[in-house]
């Protein structure tokens, strides 16, 4: 068990793997780690993933180690097994218990970087890199801001719908380091009045946010469930982990799904919109650039339900 560097149990937890800690190490987060020549702090060179955890439980945790296999693959970094970013989980969340309890909700980030330019880590190349987990309790004013609709505004992320296939290099797709972009979007969408944004190619069909999955609903006629319907993975975008779990979660409930490719008039023309993710959950969209839309705490509720069923995730378009 690693040393108690915070008196509160609520501070961030972190822990290393490298090839002498292949299972783990609980360092002290608020203590410089990282090489400055790390390729992932100079070049923003790696890749990460963001889980929720409830209760000390990890959600749709293989859904996102594939995906951080997926990423690793695009980027062509070596990254640990599973075993080892589980077992590093499981030390984090035993590091919670020593401090006397784990809380109630986790954001669990996983981050792998390139390492350092011609200096491997190791020789076992699952390990050459620089890798980490950190485990920080979910903000009460997250926790209580879910459900709350949002403002949202459409914003051209600078590439057609082809462009993932055309250009592989672009890395389309990845879930890196690289989210200098996506952070100016969002605090472009705060100058402007808006809570959030959802990117659009050049050519006009939806993306993805700058850290969600879009989802729309359509309702069916009377006593018919809903169709939910998700962006296309070949524009570019992340496979989303939530939608994946909705997804499948509404499909056993005899749901209707489909795929898009959407556009900014099928957004408009939707009964409602949300945007997903692991920590925030389903958000509900009640304007869309200037247009209001239909909000519905019942069905954003059930979405959240289908999450808390954390059925594994399945994306047929992959």
């Amino acid at each position: 068990m690693a040393e108690h560097f915070r008196d509160d149990s609520v501070a961030a937890v972190a822990v290393r793997i490298d090839a002498e800690h292949p299972t783990g190490l609980v360092f002290d987060p608020h203590q410089p780690q990282l090489r400055i020549t790390d390729l992932g702090a100079v070049r923003g060179d790696g890749i990460f993933e963001t889980m929720l955890a409830v209760n000390g439980t990890p959600r749709k945790l293989d859904a996102h180690l594939s995906r951080l296999r997926r990423s690793a693959g695009i980027l062509d970094i070596e990254i640990p097994p599973a075993d080892s970013w589980e077992a590093a989980i499981g030390l984090g969340l035993e590091e919670y218990r020593a401090r006397g309890g784990v809380p109630e909700e986790l954001a669990i980030k996983l981050v792998a970087t390139r390492g350092v330019e011609g200096e491997p880590a190791s020789e076992d190349p699952a390990f050459c890199g620089t890798y980490w987990a950190m485990l920080t309790p979910v903000a009460e004013s997250t926790r209580a801001g879910r459900g709350t609709p949002l403002a949202v505004t459409l914003l051209d992320r600078g590439y057609d719908s082809t462009a993932a296939e055309r250009a592989p290099w672009l890395l389309l797709g990845a879930k890196t380091l690289s989210y200098a972009v996506n952070m100016a979007a969002l605090r472009h969408a705060d100058q402007h009045g808006f809570d959030d944004v959802i990117f659009t190619t050049s050519d006009g069909q939806v993306l993805e946010g700058p850290t969600s999955t879009v989802l729309i609903a359509k309702r069916g006629s009377e006593g018919e469930p809903p169709t939910l319907i998700t962006p296309v993975l070949e524009t570019g975008i992340l496979p989303g982990t939530t939608q994946g779990a909705i997804f499948t979660a509404a499909e056993r409930a005899g749901w209707q799904l489909g795929y898009g490719p959407l556009t900014p008039e099928d957004l408009f023309a939707a009964d409602h919109l949300w945007l997903l993710s692991s920590v925030r959950l389903a958000a509900p969209v009640e304007r869309l650039d200037q247009q209001q839309l239909a909000v519905d705490p019942e069905l954003t509720a059930q979405l959240n339900s289908f999450l808390d069923q954390d059925l594994p995730v399945s994306h047929p378009q992959d």
